[in-house]
């Protein structure tokens, strides 16, 4: 692998330009944490004291954070106190544009950090928020929750929570120690096929599960055009140094759900994982950049399909794949098989053994288009029939806006969150598990389990209404 400079690869971005490195995110101490320290209480089910009033703080607003900064910002009981970025034009349009919101008076003091790496911890210190949105580049996700919580902030982070499993590991024992959440805001989970699907697999309407299969199949390739801020100035480095599924978690946090992983019923207990050659970035970077651009100076490790199989303690079955190269349509896959039927996405359809009323008569022929809406209509989620009128326009179909929306509830009202922390360890663990089962040719990695046994008494999710 050729040696590069992190100046060379990694300029600044949204919120920082930490190296990336294959070594570095391989998965350690897998079982160094056994013993959960007597003065730290398990996060299960965990509900903080409620909050009349959010005080709120955005942590990078390039991308996903105006998002969480306008949504949060729009709800009742809410306060924006501080946005923190490298760039100070980013800083100033969305505290402009947050002070418009909520009748033009409630968030009026928003202070500004722009220019340093570590301006949010003074952020932290002098404005002490109740909860802290972070959107930043993955390297920094972890270290920033892990020091959101120490300051006694809620940590709510984007996708993945961490890049290696002793990362993992440090964000459940802070959140343990401090008593304080930290959920990965996994968005898909609040799609409305994905909580139409929860809602029938909770019902018992297709038995019991047996198998599961997620993705993230989409087409990035277009983000290497960003090369001194955005999305592709920081991952063009990951794809080049590492080699596994390097996102997860958007199709395989629903399939957990549905199977209760984590949750009373079953867990994660290991995984194998291969990679295709890789072959797209380089020929991207070949056809659209100049000779000499850094992005041809890259050795692409990464392949550009990755397939791994999750085994779960039940023996169930979980397909999971990633690639964000190939030339081919959207997909997460988004399907769960049991023993009276199966439910599938990409297009969305359904089909049942027994049938569903005159429209099928058996499980030989999927009930898709059209008639989908006879199953909406019945089995449509309890929240998305509240919530679905207010958020439709929120981004990403709506499932941006319910999510933001539960978070801010769950705070006020002092409810456990739809997804805990250790839901979003698991799901995030699949990529340092995945490059390590790659480097070693396919042999299985085991899940360290961060409940440390307490998964068993954790109650799955409700259906929430």
């Amino acid at each position: 692998m050729k040696q590069l400079n992190r100046r060379n690869f990694i300029k600044k971005t949204t919120l920082s330009a930490a190296a990336v490195t294959a070594a570095g995110l391989l998965p350690t101490n897998l079982n160094a944490h056994s013993n959960r320290p007597s003065t730290s209480k398990y996060m299960g089910g965990f509900k903080a004291p409620p909050l009349e009033t959010i005080k709120i703080a955005v942590i990078g607003v390039g991308a996903r954070g105006p998002g969480h900064l306008t949504l949060s910002a729009s709800l009742e009981g809410t306060e924006i106190v501080a946005i923190c970025d490298l760039y100070e034009d980013l800083v100033v349009k969305w505290s402009e544009e947050t002070k418009k919101i909520g009748e033009g008076v409630r968030h009026q003091n928003i202070k500004g950090y722009y220019g340093d790496e570590n301006k949010w911890k003074e952020m932290l210190s002098e404005t002490k928020p109740d909860m802290v949105f972070i959107a930043t580049n993955w390297a920094n996700h972890a270290p920033m929750a892990i020091e959101v919580m120490k300051q006694g902030a809620h940590a709510f982070v984007e996708v993945p929570l961490a890049l290696n499993v002793s990362e993992l590991w440090e964000v459940v024992d802070t959140s343990e120690k401090m008593q304080k959440h930290c959920m990965m805001m996994e968005n898909v989970n609040y799609g409305r096929d994905e909580l139409l699907f929860l809602n029938m697999c909770r019902q018992g309407v297709i038995g019991e599960l047996l198998h599961g299969e997620a993705a993230y199949i989409h087409d990035l390739r277009f983000q290497m055009e960003e090369v001194d801020r955005g999305t592709g100035s920081w991952r063009t480095g990951h794809y080049a140094n590492r080699n596994g599924n390097l996102y997860p978690t958007h199709g395989l946090g629903p399939v957990a759900q549905y199977m209760n992983l984590a949750r009373q019923e079953d867990n994660f207990k290991s995984l194998v994982s291969y990679s295709s050659p890789a072959k797209g970035r380089a020929l991207y970077a070949q056809k659209h950049f100049p000779e000499d651009h850094k992005w041809n100076a890259l050795d692409y490790q990464g392949g550009d399909i990755n397939t791994a199989i999750v085994k779960t303690d039940l023996g169930r079955t979980i397909l999971v794949q990633w690639d964000e190269t190939s030339p081919r349509p959207y997909s997460r896959l988004n399907l769960i098989q049991g023993t009276k039927g199966t439910l599938a996405g990409f297009p969305t359809r359904v089909a049942l053994e027994d049938g569903f009323e005159e429209i099928s008569k058996d499980h030989h022929h999927w009930i898709e288009g059209e008639h989908m809406a006879r199953l909406y209509e019945k089995y449509d989620h309890p929240l998305y029939k509240r919530l679905s009128a207010s958020t439709n326009n929120s981004g990403h179909g709506g499932m941006d806006g319910m999510m933001i929306y539960r978070i801010i509830e769950c705070l006020h009202k002092g409810e456990a969150l739809d997804q805990n922390v250790y839901e979003g360890c698991f799901w995030s663990a699949v990529s340092p598990l995945s490059e390590t089962s790659v480097a070693e040719d396919g042999m299985p990695q085991k899940f360290p389990d961060f409940t440390r046994g307490k998964w068993k008494d954790t109650p799955p999710l409700g259906i929430i209404t």
